[in-house]
């Protein structure tokens, strides 16, 4: 029986419970991933147990089309690791050869994922690799001239909610998205069990200039993960 396929927009699309993007560069996989052929184009799996993003896309009960950057904005990515996640981005926000005019800053402490990051860059043009610490402001200023529409935080450090704010009230201009990956195991500085951690990283939010449009809980998919989809007051 053919599955039903369900735009997300430019280049996203669902299959049943799957996620696929446009591949931008036709013939090559990031991590592996499944590729396909319709007509002139290739789709590749956006497989939703390595990417919170998504993961959100298949957990959220809003509208999935609201996490996902359009064609041609500017996204702040902080975490990037070898960029899996980013390729996606990347197909639907620069598409091939970057034809939409998209940037994607790709934010990495890591220099062996940046190197893989910057090989990544190479072939997919729009993908900018910075190796800097996301907490650190000044370190991430000089690549971003302008406000970014999209930004997505996914960082194992244990101070996640608080960096989130800072970055976010710095970067992301005005009804631009805010998407935080919380790993409650990382975060550290709250005391008690998982829900207490994300009850904390909660507070911490809706005490800043960011509201909290939804929760999206990623168990199952990954654990002990809750994604915050905000946007500035």
């Amino acid at each position: 029986m053919k599955r039903k396929v369900k735009s997300l927009g430019w280049g996203v699309r669902k299959e049943g419970r799957n996620i696929w993007t446009r591949n931008a560069v036709k013939g090559v996989s990031v991590r592996k991933e499944r590729r396909k052929r319709d007509g002139r184009n290739e789709w590749r799996l956006w497989d939703a147990t390595k990417s919170k993003i998504a993961a959100s896309i298949i957990r959220t009960k809003l509208n999935p089309v609201d996490l996902i950057p359009l064609p041609g904005q500017n996204c702040l990515y902080l975490g990037a690791s070898i960029g899996g996640t980013v390729s996606h981005i990347h197909d639907c926000v620069c598409g091939s050869r970057n034809h939409h005019k998209g940037q994607i800053i790709a934010i990495d402490v890591s220099t062996r994922m940046m190197r893989e990051l910057v090989a990544l860059s190479e072939i997919r043009p729009g993908i900018i690799p910075v190796l800097a610490d996301a907490r650190n402001i000044s370190e991430i200023s000089p690549f971003v001239n302008k406000k970014v529409d999209w930004l997505h935080q996914d960082l194992s450090i244990s101070d996640q909610a608080k960096t989130f704010v800072k970055v976010v009230e710095v970067f992301l201009k005005n009804n631009g998205v805010a998407l935080l990956s919380l790993k409650a195991a990382s975060e550290r500085m709250s005391d008690g069990d998982t829900e207490n951690k994300f009850d904390k990283a909660m507070e911490i939010i809706n005490n800043s200039n960011l509201n909290i449009i939804e929760m999206i809980d990623l168990k199952g998919l990954e654990e002990q993960h809750m994604l915050f989809y905000c946007k500035l007051k």
